[in-house]
């Protein structure tokens, strides 16, 4: 018995392979879809990094600026040491420029958790370095991903506009506890060329 191509699944298969690369674009037009890859575990000690938009934040916010970079700094003095070179270069251009330091105090509470007295003490460093503060503001998401939270989400979009130049909170945990959500946020500043100014420490609660 004669099997013909159209018979044997296996020369089918061939024939259409030969096929397709006698004309090369027997396929333009067909999207390619791209393999599906395997899910990465999610570690318990870092939050997982989820869309900005089902928060409901502009999808600039927080993530398009500052791709995550390997070799990023993870100690806190190389952390601290970034966010002070950030801050002296914006306020060095404030000065060139004559304009007044326009800042949001900002704070991070768990859900139910009056915001007030974390608050309070960022308006003590406004006071010291004679500042002004153009947006009093809190998100009471706890330590998440700052991705998803509204209110630093439009922090962000306030230095696009011009409206502030940096952010105070009372300390890096109003920002995020783990290093590289830290790090990553810090460029997100950077990159808009506005600062972080802390009341307390990068580790202090």
């Amino acid at each position: 018995m004669t099997t013909t191509p159209h018979d044997d699944p296996v020369l089918r298969l061939l024939t259409l392979d030969l096929d397709r690369a006698a004309d090369p674009g027997a396929d333009r037009g067909r999207p390619l879809r791209p393999r599906r890859q395997a899910q990465e575990p999610i570690s318990s000690l870092r939050p997982p990094i989820r869309d900005p938009s089902a928060a409901g934040m502009p999808p600039h916010a927080l993530v398009d600026k500052a791709p995550a970079q390997r070799g990023a700094p993870t100690s806190a003095a190389e952390l601290r040491a970034m966010r002070e070179a950030d801050l002296d270069r914006a306020l060095a251009r404030c000065a060139r420029t004559g304009a007044a330091v326009r800042v949001a105090r900002y704070s991070l509470v768990e859900p139910g958790q009056d915001p007030t007295v974390r608050l309070a003490q960022t308006q003590v460093v406004v006071c010291r370095r004679h500042w002004t503060t153009a947006i009093v503001t809190f998100d009471r998401t706890g330590d998440g991903d700052p991705a998803l939270r509204p209110q630093l989400g439009r922090l962000v979009a306030a230095l696009d506009t011009g409206e502030i130049h940096g952010i105070v909170a009372l300390s890096r945990v109003d920002i995020s506890p783990f290093d590289e959500s830290y790090a990553r946020t810090l460029a997100v500043l950077r990159a808009r060329r506005g600062f972080l100014a802390l009341a307390r420490s990068e580790t202090s609660i």
